[in-house]
């Protein structure tokens, strides 16, 4: 079989979805194969090593959770304020809501990493990045805050998007009349952001 980039992009989403399913302890070639729908030993043929594979898998979830770029460009059309603070952070969350799989698998990949020290050091570095981005794009986009800020803001809707995603309903009703998990972004945007 011809080693190409459509076949590999298969297995990596398959990879993705076996992850988010099975954790980290059910990922191997097989199984990817399984979930891709082709003969046993085709993974084998496209990644050297499960680190290999982890490896892309970050890299593919990285793709497949990035913001729209069209969404960003209209968002930035808006003031410069806390609402467009909020504005970003709801599509943080309706991103992590429609990905489910791809957030569960960096779940996933997170716990990994606390285990081994190779993936942690690769894994690190991706999602440092991330948050350099956001600090720098805040930054350039002129919104109110600073490091501190997006630092805060990271850690709080992270929290959010582990609670919703892997406990539905267990915050309902925390914050008497705040809905879960809109009302939450909200109130952490305006608990976080500095106003205007």
């Amino acid at each position: 079989m011809a080693r190409n980039a459509e076949r590999r992009a298969a297995l990596v989403d398959a990879a993705v979805e076996v992850l988010a399913g099975e954790g980290a302890r059910g990922l191997t070639f097989r199984a990817v194969d399984a979930a891709a729908g082709v003969p046993t030993g085709t993974a084998s043929n496209y990644f050297t090593s499960r680190d290999d594979l982890l490896h892309q898998i970050d890299v593919r979830l990285h793709a497949r959770l990035a913001p729209d770029p069209a969404v960003v460009a209209e968002l930035l059309e808006r003031p410069r304020d806390r609402d467009l603070v909020a504005a970003f952070m709801h599509d943080l969350l309706g991103r992590a809501q429609r990905e489910r799989t791809g957030y569960l698998a960096m779940l996933e990949m997170r716990l990994e990493a606390g285990r081994r020290p190779e993936l942690r050091a690769s894994l690190m570095k991706s999602l440092r990045d991330d948050l350099d981005f956001g600090i720098s794009f805040h930054a350039e986009a002129g919104l109110p805050g600073g490091a501190e800020t997006v630092t805060v803001l990271y850690l709080a809707v992270l929290g959010l998007i582990l609670e919703h995603l892997t406990m539905p309903g267990m915050l309902d009703g925390a914050v008497p009349g705040v809905s879960v998990p809109d009302g939450l972004v909200d109130r952490i945007v305006r608990t976080v952001v500095p106003r205007e």
